[in-house]
């Protein structure tokens, strides 16, 4: 089968909306390259005028006309308010459209010690890393995305030795192997998809910490996950499913246990904290980046 590659140039601002249209119209997942060549823990930012690339493949098929025309349509009606490339094209045959995401995908430092390493990539490990080896294949969780990003060092800085974890929304496995890396005794991940759950799986087997995590297929309420059984509870997954849940979250966390919350817009984070509160836990903090806005609370 050959597969159509897609891509457009924009200003970071803009990446957000044509995401959300690559997404809804392509069919091998999206991946956004933005600029590098800064540290933001010296207090370094992009330049304002960088620009980001947004990419995602469509299959040749009976839907690709019409899946073409849909991204391009929402480049051009974007375009209306910045500048960007037009809709780039490329051919691929599937060998090389297996390939051809990995190519922007390498090592990524995240927080003050974990380092997110390709499974195809080389990396000389330090003392002091907390590595997690990842092959995400079709699996959301790569530690690119603000909010997998924003999870990542709030585990960091809330794990403590000998923690139980329940990671809700596991995706590739990512929040889970870094849980198990980070000190938890004990890790448990559910995931609704099915090619996700065999990814993280496999990613678990991968970093060689399978003994301490588990991934079920499903949701809350879970026949394999225990109520008050949780030092901590994160789920990195949207606004509305958090709010719809609320109650399960905590119910699954031990009084006194922690939340991380994440996937939310920050437009609707004080309405998503609302309704947590109300189900009976207290916003400690919260946190933006890029628009994206995560949560933490104490179970009371």
């Amino acid at each position: 089968m050959k597969w159509l590659e897609l891509s457009v140039k924009t200003p970071a601002e803009f990446v957000e909306p044509l995401a959300e249209v690559f997404h809804k119209y392509g069919n091998g997942g999206i991946v956004v390259e933005q600029i590098g060549g800064y540290n933001p823990d010296e207090g370094e930012t992009a330049s304002l005028d960088a620009y980001s690339v947004v990419r995602t493949y469509i299959p040749f098929d009976s839907t690709t006309d019409e899946r073409r025309n849909q991204i391009d349509l929402g480049v051009r009606l974007v375009g209306h308010f910045s500048p960007m490339s037009v809709l780039r094209e490329r051919i691929l045959e599937e060998e090389d459209w297996e390939h051809a995401w990995k190519e922007h995908f390498h090592v990524l430092r995240i927080g003050r010690r974990i380092v997110v390493v390709p499974t195809w990539r080389q990396h000389d490990t330090k003392d002091s890393e907390v590595v997690i080896n990842l092959d995400p294949g079709m699996a959301f969780g790569t530690g690119h995305h603000p909010t997998t990003r924003m999870c990542l060092e709030l585990l960091e800085k809330y794990i403590r030795c000998g923690d139980a974890v329940l990671d809700v929304g596991s995706g590739s496995g990512i929040l889970s192997i870094a849980s198990a890396r980070l000190g938890a005794v004990r890790v448990d991940g559910l995931e609704i998809d099915s090619k996700a759950v065999s990814v993280a799986r496999s990613n678990l087997q991968a970093n060689r910490v399978s003994l301490i995590a588990r991934i079920f297929e499903g949701t809350l309420p879970h026949s394999d996950v225990a109520v008050d059984n949780y030092d901590l509870v994160v789920a990195n997954i949207s606004a509305k499913v958090i709010s719809e849940m609320a109650g399960h979250l905590i119910k699954a966390a031990k009084p006194g246990g922690m939340l991380i919350l994440s996937g939310v817009l920050a437009d609707h984070a004080y309405e998503v904290a609302g309704t947590v509160e109300g189900a009976g836990a207290i916003l400690l903090s919260s946190q933006t980046v890029e628009d994206w806005a995560s949560l933490i609370l104490e179970v009371s």
